[in-house]
């Protein structure tokens, strides 16, 4: 039974060991944040079918400790929030908690994009920018649980305000980033997705505003396939509905800066899964734990 929770809602879902859901539900998040979230997502998890449930999996937009206490700034009072704990208690199943990139990166390279493959990349553009990694088939989760903040990457050699809070590639790349470079083009508050809408229209405007965060992109690409040569780099997320719009861009200012024969190698490819990487991703890191224990 495995939950992938966000800012604005919680997915719950039955998984079998094959990759098949066979039942889906969702609900809000509660915006209290707090214990209410937890409670909601129990509830949620409630809903399912429990018979020969092996885990509970949950993956979380922020930091999920080895414990099971997690940080998520997205959720108010999620500082030391110790999830694990709280749904073992209500559900009266083991439980593993991890980060929702980790997640993602798990269920492409299980049931999408990045299957069979043992080299992966997973990057997240959405509201904000982060990546799962795997690197000979194991996940690479750094010394603090922190591997794969692609967010924070320095892609512009001048510090500008803004990058304190978000990070340097989180700044230009990510929605916002498109919303805010629009804004100054178009004089106007314009979303990352009427910017999508108009380049596909044929704005050139717009265009232009995609190709500048499609070459930050390429930048991170670029210093992603360097240091971890890659099979395959797997893009999802919202701002990724852009398409060969951010894509192409992004493409060609990697080929120019990337180490050219671990380039050659690597794939840059959407993700198949869409929302069902999280759950799918989950349910895999439970089978991997607990499937062949009493």
């Amino acid at each position: 039974l495995v939950a992938d929770l966000g800012g604005t809602k919680i997915a719950a879902a039955r998984v079998d060991d094959t990759g098949r859901i066979t039942h889906r539900l969702r609900a809000p998040t509660p915006p209290a944040g707090g214990t209410a979230v937890v409670e909601a997502i129990a509830r949620l998890l409630g809903q399912l079918p429990a018979k020969d449930a092996c885990a509970v999996g949950v993956d979380v937009p922020g930091l999920a400790h080895p414990s099971g206490v997690v940080w998520a700034p997205n959720i108010p009072g999620w500082e030391q929030m110790p999830l694990a704990r709280m749904l073992a208690e209500r559900m009266q199943l083991r439980v593993v908690v991890e980060s929702d990139r980790n997640a993602f990166v798990t269920g492409e390279a299980w049931k999408g994009a990045a299957k069979g493959c043992r080299d992966v990349v997973f990057l997240m553009i959405g509201t904000g920018i982060g990546a799962g990694i795997v690197s000979g088939g194991r996940l690479i989760r750094g010394h603090g649980e922190l591997s794969g903040c692609t967010g924070w990457m320095a892609v512009c050699d001048r510090y500008r305000g803004g990058y304190e809070s978000v990070g340097c590639l989180e700044f230009h790349a990510a929605g916002p980033g498109i919303a805010r470079a629009a804004g100054r083009l178009f004089s106007e508050p314009v979303t990352a997705r009427e910017v999508v809408k108009l380049a596909r229209a044929g704005d050139a405007r717009a265009q232009r505003v995609l190709a500048g965060a499609g070459h930050y992109l390429g930048l991170a690409l670029a210093n992603l396939v360097d240091i971890l040569n890659p099979e395959i780099i797997v893009i999802g997320g919202g701002v990724a509905a852009a398409g060969n719009l951010l894509f192409d861009p992004a493409r060609r200012t990697m080929l120019q800066w990337a180490q050219p024969l671990a380039v050659k190698q690597v794939r840059i490819a959407p993700s198949r899964l869409g929302e069902r990487a999280g759950v799918l991703g989950a349910a895999r890191l439970c089978f991997d734990q607990f499937q062949d224990s009493p």
